[in-house]
């Protein structure tokens, strides 16, 4: 077996060994396995069943993790991104009053999108049109957006009819676990112990059932939830309007956005890039990640796409697809432990959703502050997000007034055709919907 493992996936020539490539990706979804609990807690909010999404989640995740292994022998994982999912039910659903059978078939048009766009290989060219610096605060923006959802769930923040928002009763047991959940999480990060995000909210979890927030689970292994309550519930016809065209857009920008920027970022830091500093076979990864997203969408899930902590298991040693179909199996495995992911409270969950926003805000640092046309955009894409509540509309604003501030500036050759385009059909989508 250990030879065949080591041939069909070139362990060996790639500079690794099997026992590594099983240790990094063991590491790889301790550091990802909180999406088991989180995806089910946001999607429900949209009216989801809970249980269903969780095994809609644990099988996109295993079959998008394969295809990245079969199909391109790298090293990283797949699951239903986070901020998608935020953007899926809190956006879509409920801002816009869109049930999420139509929001299921957004996501479902937007991987055939991707794989028809992988095909023609103008995935690429068009996320090379769109500047840098948007790249940066979609990402970032998402990281807020996600940071005010988890400290609304944990009652840290709450509604107040004469400022908007407030600070809640830090004083009573829900916030106060969360925000103990988050100092231990901190710390296990600062430790660089592998898995802080789920080992956190394991342990928000335990603390919970003596306190009355959550019940004692009957039971730790059980059949897997039935997938019927989410399966194949895609309302095509209602997906297929002008009216959800700008829906399907911001699927399609920041899932290409996440998945290309993870991809080349945790190739550079496994030293993967050739010497033009492009992945090899990266049609390959983007066709896995394509279909994963249909798959997903199909089962019940918002958009699968490849995630950043594939990073971890890189950085133990992780080369080649092997990595990838650990981390498979060991999400297949989890579709067992229904029973304990149903009783974790909000107030677990709640802190990894904050530092998860914390991890996407990291990419600030490579903005360019001193050029007023690149900063004032991207923070209007950054402050779009958690104040309107909406990721479009941070998308939709960030690309609008780029253009528009590089236009006026007499920088208007700075700004590619693509994007002109984009800047118009979002500014018809704001003023004639």
């Amino acid at each position: 077996m250990g030879e065949w493992l080591d041939k069909r996936f070139n362990v060996t020539a790639s500079g690794s060994s099997i026992r590594t490539e099983i240790i990094a990706g063991i590491t790889t979804f301790m550091t990802m396995a909180y999406i088991i609990f989180v995806n089910p807690a946001i999607l429900s909010e949209a009216g989801m069943d809970f249980g269903a999404v969780m095994t809609a989640t644990c099988l996109a995740s295993a079959i998008g993790t394969l295809l990245m292994a079969f199909l391109a022998n790298y090293p990283f994982a797949l699951a239903p991104g986070m901020g998608l999912n935020a953007f899926f039910a809190f956006s879509v659903v409920l801002g816009m009053q869109v049930g999420w059978e139509v929001a299921l078939a957004c996501v479902f048009i937007d991987g055939i999108i991707f794989i028809i766009l992988t095909a023609g290989k103008v995935r690429q060219a068009i996320v090379n049109a769109v500047p840098y610096t948007l790249k940066v605060a979609v990402g970032a923006g998402i990281g807020m957006f996600i940071a005010l959802i988890g400290l609304i769930q944990a009652g840290i923040i709450v509604d107040n009819p004469a400022t908007l928002v407030s600070l809640g009763n830090i004083k009573s047991a829900g916030p106060i676990l969360a925000m103990v959940g988050l100092l231990f999480m901190a710390v296990l990060h600062a430790y660089k112990v592998k898995g802080s995000l789920l080992w956190g909210i394991l342990l928000i979890t335990i603390v919970s059932i003596p306190l009355g927030i959550t019940t004692p689970p009957e039971g730790i292994i059980s059949a897997p939830p039935s997938l019927s309550p989410v399966f194949f519930k895609l309302d095509l016809k209602s997906a297929l309007t002008f009216a959800m065209f700008p829906v399907i857009i911001t699927f399609v920008f920041v899932d290409m956005f996440d998945t290309i920027g993870t991809l080349i970022g945790v190739s550079t830091r496994a030293g993967m890039l050739n010497e033009k500093g492009e992945l090899p076979k990266v049609g390959r990864a983007l066709f896995a990640d394509a279909v994963a997203t249909t798959l997903g969408a199909c089962l019940g899930t918002s958009t699968t796409t490849t995630y950043v902590e594939s990073a971890a298991g890189v950085e133990e040693g992780g080369r080649t697809g092997l990595t990838a179909l650990v981390v498979a199996i060991l999400f297949l495995c989890a579709l067992f432990i229904s029973p304990i992911a149903k009783i974790v409270p909000s107030v677990a969950t709640a802190p990894a959703l904050v530092m998860v926003g914390v991890f996407m805000m990291q990419s600030l640092k490579n903005l360019n502050f001193d050029d007023i046309t690149e900063i004032v955009p991207a923070c209007i894409t950054i402050f779009a997000m958690p104040f309107a509540y909406s990721i479009a509309e941070g998308i939709s604003w960030g690309i609008i007034s780029y253009a528009l501030i590089k236009l006026l500036a007499g920088r208007g050759r700075e700004v590619s055709k693509t994007m002109y385009v984009l800047a118009v059909l979002f500014l018809l989508k704001e003023f004639m919907l």
